[in-house]
Parts: structure tokens; C-alpha cells; sequence
């Protein structure tokens, strides 16, 4: 597959995308790092499912996603999965997925091109794998790094309020915000307040509340906004945005694992599975790549909730279906 030259190096104290709940864990006595489960993993989906969509998965280039196994392995827990771009997709594709949602973010201004021409390209090879673009917030020409991203075919934009330092509602968001709705792309953000760590550069607590969510939903009404984890860990609060404003949706990465010491929010399941996304992060994960998709199932949600939460949503969110 081609890959356009990459040397970028996350500097030690940027976190990834996805250590789920450190302070609900250090309130249960439990720290981090946290060591990876042994679990059986299935060699396929199980038969007879309908189109199931991983809708956060992570693809970077080699340099990066060294850097964040090594932030992993210090600060988080065993990947599981150190699987390079091509083979993330042949490993999720093969095991009968439909598709792939592609996540990635910049951690600095300057470096959101040669990620978006990268992702641009893995999805020019393989059109199963629904590449989303980045940005940094507040660099110059963030609206036309995203035009021009779109423009070479990727379907919506990934930004993390923790790695990159801001607050979903600050000032330098209106521009990003604004080019996603006029070009109809959905924004899938990490707003969630979890992970409050000590190796993030910020603290998430002060950047994230849903009250910040909800005041982006009320300036940018045509915006889709998506928020990893459920939301996690401020889930009534999510539920109520859920149930006001018809462009937010949540992806359920990690949050339905029973990895972490925190309930699985059923009352979002029940109230609108039309707009939870089934998500895993994979690669980056301390379990088997269906333990996620086991606990779903697990939930015997109606058939057509099922299939909406497994596929379709996503599907549909990202102009697929």
C-alpha cells in the first residue's frame, strides 16, 4: 500500500486517543498501568450478523503509531494489536467487517496535511476504510486544509480536545465547525472529560464538560457532531443533549468492553440507538478485537436497533449508505 513519507515523533507527554477513564479508575483503587486480558478472541464475525462498521478505528503512519504503543506501554497497558495501516485493515476487512471508519489526529500546527494526504490515500486503495480528515485548531489555513481534504475524499474530520489542548466551545472552533457544515462532513471529537491523567499536557476536566457540547450544538445547528466513549464519563449529561438536539450522535468505543470499572450506560441504548455508532480503537486495545462486539451482543437490543448501532448509523453518518 502506498505510504507518503512520514518522520513526525509525538513528544512523551502526549497521550493517545483512548486511555479510558483513569480517574474512574483511580477511584476504585485501580492504577494505571493497567495490564491486558487474555481473552478468546472469535477467528470471524459471528454468522448471520447484519453490515457491522468499525467506527473508530486508528491509522497512522509507522512513525506514529510507534510513538503512541510506546506512550502505551509506559502509561496505559499492553497493545494487543502492533499492527502497521495495511494490516489493521486486511486483519478487521478479513474477519467480515463491512467497513472501517479511519481516525487519526495532529498533535502540533503543520502536521494535518501529510496525515490527511495519508489516510487519503490508504482509502484510494482500499474503499472499505471511510478516511476522515484532521486539523489543528487555531493553525493558519485550517479551513482549507479541510477543503482540500475533503475535496481528495475524506468523509468528515477527528479532532481530540486532550491531545490537541483546547475546549470543544473556544473561539479558534467556529472555522472548523463552520467548514464541516458547509460541506456537510461530520466532526467526530473526543469532548468527553475521561481520561483525567496526569501525562496529558492539560487537564481534561477544565477543557471538557457536556455544558461545552451543548453550547457548540446551539452555535452550529447544521453540524454533526459525534462523540467517542459514550461521552464518558458525564453519560446522563450526553443522554439529555441526545434527546434536544437531532446532529449528535456517540460511538460506544471501549465503554460496552467490561474493561473498565464503570457500568455500561444502558439508558443510551434504550433511549436512541439510532444515534450510537458501534467502535472499538482498534489497534490500540488491551483485549481481543471482538470483546467489544461480544458485550453488544450481549445487550439483545431489538434487531433493527442492532443493526443500526452496528453498521448503519455509521453508515449512514458518513454518506455510505
Amino acid at each position: 500500500m502506498p505510504r507518503p513519507t512520514f518522520t513526525a515523533q509525538l513528544p512523551p507527554d502526549v497521550g493517545p486517543a483512548c486511555c479510558l477513564a483513569a480517574s474512574a479508575m483511580q477511584r476504585e483503587g485501580i492504577t494505571l498501568p493497567l495490564p491486558g486480558l487474555n481473552d478468546e478472541e472469535g477467528p470471524r464475525l459471528p454468522d448471520l450478523l447484519p453490515p457491522v462498521v468499525d467506527a473508530h478505528v486508528h491509522l497512522f503512519p509507522d512513525a506514529v503509531f510507534d510513538a503512541l504503543w510506546n506512550w502505551f506501554d509506559t502509561h496505559a497497558w499492553p497493545v494487543r494489536y502492533k499492527l502497521r495501516t495495511p494490516q489493521v485493515i486486511r486483519f478487521l476487512l478479513d474477519r467480515g467487517l463491512s467497513h472501517v471508519v479511519a481516525l487519526h489526529y495532529s498533535h502540533r500546527a503543520g502536521m494535518a496535511r501529510a496525515l490527511n494526504t495519508y489516510v487519503a490515500e490508504v482509502c484510494r486503495t482500499e474503499p472499505k476504510v471511510i478516511g476522515l480528515a484532521t486539523v489543528f485548531p487555531g493553525e493558519p489555513g485550517a479551513a482549507q486544509i479541510l477543503t482540500d481534504a475533503f475535496a481528495a475524499g475524506l468523509k468528515g474530520v477527528k479532532l481530540h480536545c486532550h491531545v490537541q489542548c483546547f475546549a470543544p466551545d473556544a473561539p479558534e472552533l467556529h472555522e472548523i465547525y463552520a467548514t464541516c457544515a458547509a460541506h456537510g462532513r461530520p466532526l467526530v471529537m473526543h469532548a468527553g472529560r475521561e481520561p483525567k491523567s496526569s501525562s496529558y499536557r492539560v487537564d481534561p476536566y477544565q477543557l471538557c464538560a457536556v455544558e461545552r457540547v451543548q453550547r457548540v450544538l446551539e452555535d452550529h445547528p447544521t453540524l454533526k457532531l459525534c462523540v467517542p466513549h459514550l461521552g464518558a464519563d458525564e453519560f446522563d449529561g450526553y443522554l439529555k443533549l441526545l434527546e434536544r438536539y437531532p446532529n449528535l450522535w456517540l460511538d460506544t468505543t471501549m465503554m460496552a468492553s467490561a474493561f473498565f470499572p464503570i457500568p455500561v450506560p444502558l439508558n443510551l441504548f434504550a433511549a436512541r440507538p439510532d444515534r450510537l455508532l458501534y467502535g472499538t480503537d482498534f489497534p490500540n486495545i488491551p483485549y481481543a478485537w471482538d470483546r467489544e462486539l461480544k458485550q453488544l451482543l450481549k445487550l439483545k437490543l431489538p434487531a433493527h436497533h442492532e443493526a443500526s448501532v452496528l453498521g448503519g448509523n455509521a453508515l449512514r453518518l458518513f454518506g455510505v449508505a
